[in-house]
């Protein structure tokens, strides 16, 4: 007997058992011990079954053409037996494994024949994709049961445009941009989503690293992190309407991103360093006049430059020549 036959004859018998003629689908009571026994049998029926189709030489082709997933997914429904759960969910997870390497051979076909089989292939990824999303709501996808999202993050799954990925990192990291657009609350008319933009900006990111490593992460978390700053609402809102496009904020420095404030704070500090580089190199005046706040002693070395308006007072800076101390007064 082929392997083709074998699996019908399993899926005829499979059928009729979760159908509700047979013994694992029961919803009434009964003490009678016969029936009792009926429904063990039954339940060991169905794991014998199980065991045999997991031995079977089981490939993409044979699944789509028997259609045999269906049958076992509908026995875990039906069945109360945790072995007969626990093997049927074993199953499913091990066909849907297919699916991820049919993907592949779809472009190395060229001829004609292969073609009606690529088109067939579709067709019956689609409906493979169907049956995961439906055992997905019943929670028998391993991978959603492991992450558990809450209501609201799914919500905001929800609202995201089709997902132009599965990475579950990638997808994560769309959630968190997007909402770091929306941490004031606003929404501006005629731009496009923070949703989009915030799917756009990780797929600039994900461009650049080709991965989800730690240089990714830190890009992705830097993005989150001065976009929903507060005291930078420039950058976000430039972003939002379009001024910075998302390309461009995928390559953007910590300094480029930076706020009004923090810039003139940064140039501030700059202008200071060089003026007491330039200082430096200038022969000063010694004399014991002037006394060091931290070594007590009378060794300086002073300039006078006039730093403000030519009506103000000069600026003297002082240079501890015993302890390398500095200061300066007006």
């Amino acid at each position: 007997m082929s392997a083709e036959e074998e699996v019908l004859r399993i899926q005829k018998k499979l059928n009729k058992m979760s159908s509700g003629d047979g013994t694992v689908k029961h919803n009434k009571v009964n003490h009678n011990a016969c029936f009792k026994y009926n429904i063990k049998s039954g339940q060991e029926q169905a794991l014998e079954l199980l065991k045999i189709l997991q031995k079977l030489p089981v490939d993409l082709e044979l699944l789509t053409k028997t259609r045999i997933g269906m049958t076992v997914n509908a026995l875990r429904k039906s069945s109360r037996d945790e072995e007969v759960i626990s093997l049927s969910k074993t199953l499913i997870k091990n066909w849907k494994k297919f699916l991820s390497g049919s993907n592949k051979d779809k472009d190395s076909t060229t001829s004609s024949s292969s073609k009606k089989r690529e088109e067939k292939s579709e067709k019956n990824k689609d409906d493979a994709d169907q049956k995961k999303d439906k055992d997905t709501m019943d929670g028998s996808d391993v991978k959603m049961k492991e992450e558990k999202p809450n209501k609201d993050l799914q919500r905001k799954q929800a609202s995201f445009p089709a997902p132009t990925t599965t990475d579950a990192v990638r997808l994560k990291c769309r959630e968190l941009l997007a909402a770091a657009l929306r941490v004031d609350g606003k929404t501006i008319d005629g731009c496009a989503s923070p949703e989009e933009l915030a799917e756009q900006l990780e797929e600039a990111i994900y461009a650049e690293f080709k991965n989800t490593d730690n240089r990714y992460k830190n890009r992705v978390r830097s993005r989150v992190a001065n976009l929903r700053d507060v005291k930078n609402p420039n950058l976000r809102t430039n972003f939002l309407v379009g001024a910075i496009t998302p390309a461009r904020l995928a390559v953007m420095t910590a300094e480029e991103m930076a706020s009004d404030e923090i810039k003139q704070l940064r140039e501030q500090f700059k202008k200071e360093a060089i003026n007491d580089a330039q200082l430096a190199t200038v022969q000063g005046t010694k004399t014991d006049l002037l006394k060091c706040g931290k070594c007590k002693k009378r060794n300086c070395t002073y300039n006078q430059v006039q730093t403000r308006s030519a009506d103000e007072p000069m600026t003297t800076f002082v240079l501890c020549n015993e302890c390398g101390n500095r200061w300066k007064f007006c």
